[in-house]
């Protein structure tokens, strides 16, 4: 894509970005860290990712990109609120949301595409919380999971943004998310993470 499209097309956005919700299934490690890595450490976005993990078992995707990663990275907590610059991943086993109040809240709800976390619960709550202020990116997998939520963050005003599924290592969810809408911008990984950079200092 070229970088004047995504540009103007975040130009356009009619509210600044306050908060960045990302989702991925397969192949999404490798993904997340092409388009974090780079990102300042005083990068002054918070960012909540889902990626599909195995059903009770201990994550160690927050210490992995701790080590790998610029930004300080964590689990999310229940009732913790959203901090600026801070990357927070989901819990195995159950659904992340975001309150009004712009804290996290875990629940048991019964998974979504046989996933827990579900994408779509964390795109969905966190575009009732921030309205126009979102972004949401959605990344690699082989499930639609995420493709429902992108779409109410884009009715809610918010900006999307998802994976060239020529890009993507399985290009199943971002060709569900296509699918269902048109999102502002398409782009491959390396175009994301220069989104990322522009979305920060907008």
């Amino acid at each position: 894509m070229n970088p004047r499209i995504w540009q103007q097309a975040l130009a356009a956005h009619p509210a600044p970005i306050e908060a960045l919700v990302v989702g991925a299934s397969a192949g999404g490690v490798s993904a997340l860290l092409t388009i974090f890595s780079g990102l300042p450490a005083n990068f002054r976005l918070p960012i909540a990712v889902v990626i599909h993990l195995p059903d009770n078992r201990q994550s160690s995707l927050a210490e992995v990109m701790s080590k790998r990663l610029g930004l300080p990275a964590k689990e999310a907590e229940n009732l913790e609120p959203l901090q600026a610059g801070t990357l927070y991943f989901a819990a195995p086993s159950y659904h992340l949301s975001v309150e009004a109040d712009h804290s996290f809240s875990y629940s048991r709800e019964e998974p979504v595409y046989f996933s827990r976390p579900s994408i779509d619960f964390l795109f969905e709550s966190a575009a009732d919380a921030y309205g126009s202020s979102l972004a949401g990116i959605l990344l690699t997998g082989a499930n639609q999971d995420g493709a429902a939520g992108l779409t109410a963050i884009k009715r809610l005003g918010g900006f999307t943004v998802v994976q060239d599924p020529q890009d993507a290592q399985v290009p199943t969810m971002p060709l569900a998310a296509l699918a269902l809408h048109q999102p502002d911008v398409i782009a491959d990984l390396a175009e994301i993470r220069a989104l990322l950079v522009e979305m920060e200092a907008a």
